[in-house]
């Protein structure tokens, strides 16, 4: 993928993609202090959206914490299950690029009525009906986005998320963060070999597999708006755990960043029983056809969900729609209209 060629530039969808290089480059590390003060004081941070905004975000961060061994509580799940939970306790985050987002302003607007002050807002838009409704909102330096699939910005808000861990923590990784844009930049470019596009094009269901981060999971969702084909998210070793059951030859199975002590079991399982495909996105070479990603180190999930982009994008192209204009899907998908 590339902005060389017109099959890819005439997609806002690549573009903003591409974009995401720039806007890393401009992040601000240090920015969000507010929601590390009132951190400080819950000891509990609560990360809630919609679709892309809470998915890679939100779970990228728990699994820092958890690695970090950070004693911090971090929860996440979608606005409209929030609403029924005592948030008493939390800070909380709600991220809606439009900021109209019906789920997320609605509990935005209950959490702030009742009085709670620790209530935050992450947008890409100014004056939303969200940030009305929220202690304090940021707006991502990223900009709106043309395309309904949401890239850059899901990029931005996990840094966003992740930065307030760091501030917490007191660490300053604005030195690790300057490698980023190129390594992002490498994986948004990697050529993906044409055998892989070609066959999905006849895959009944195309599966992702990998750690409960956001970016398997986030990538089946892109394959929903960017290639209209049907998709599954097998978390951690789901995929040999009884799915097999329905799965079909001409399946495809990418495993993203493969549990070296599981590689046998989905052999055996999914490429020997089953006798689909599976295809590793990888820092290295594994006993699968594997797509090299940059290693990033503490990093790396942003290499493979750019990587991931990148392959969606081929995939997309090899069976000719549009990148940009889904028959169904919305850039707003439950917009809240005020009567």
């Amino acid at each position: 993928m590339n902005l060389k060629e017109n099959k890819y530039a005439q997609y806002a969808l690549v573009r903003e993609m591409m974009d995401t290089v720039e806007t890393v480059s401009k992040f601000d590390a240090h920015q969000a202090q507010e929601i590390v003060d009132a951190l400080r004081k819950s000891q509990r941070l609560y990360c809630t959206g919609e679709g892309s905004s809470r998915i890679f975000p939100a779970k990228n961060a728990m699994r820092k914490a958890k690695r970090w061994g950070m004693d911090l509580n971090i929860q996440t799940d979608g606005s409209r299950q929030s609403y029924e939970y005592d948030l008493s306790k939390y800070t909380v985050c709600c991220a809606s690029n439009s900021g109209r987002t019906r789920e997320v302003v609605l509990l935005a607007k209950k959490l702030t009525e009742a009085g709670k002050k620790d209530v935050f807002g992450l947008t890409a838009c100014e004056g939303t009906m969200l940030a009305d409704n929220c202690t304090k909102s940021w707006v991502l330096k990223c900009g709106w986005e043309q395309a309904v699939a949401a890239t850059k910005s899901v990029v931005e808000q996990a840094l966003f998320y992740e930065a307030i861990l760091w501030n917490y923590l007191g660490q300053d990784r604005t030195a690790e963060l300057k490698a980023l844009p190129a390594a992002l930049e490498k994986a948004l470019t990697l050529e993906i070999p044409a055998w892989i596009p070609e066959y999905v094009k006849h895959a009944e269901t195309i599966y992702f597999s990998g750690y409960n981060d956001g970016v398997a999971e986030e990538l089946t969702l892109k394959t929903n708006e960017i290639t209209r084909r049907k998709s599954d998210f097998l978390e951690g070793t789901y995929a040999v755990h009884g799915i097999e059951e329905v799965m079909h030859p001409q399946d495809i199975v990418f495993v993203i960043d493969p549990i070296e002590a599981e590689i046998d079991k989905f052999q055996e399982v999914l490429e020997k029983g089953v006798g689909c495909k599976v295809v590793a996105l990888s820092t290295h070479q594994t006993a699968f056809p594997t797509i090299i990603v940059p290693d990033c180190g503490n990093f790396q999930p942003y290499a493979y969900l750019c990587a991931g982009w990148n392959l969606l994008v081929e995939i997309g192209l090899a069976t000719g729609i549009n990148l940009d204009k889904p028959d169904r899907a919305r850039k707003v998908g439950n917009e809240l209209i005020i009567k």
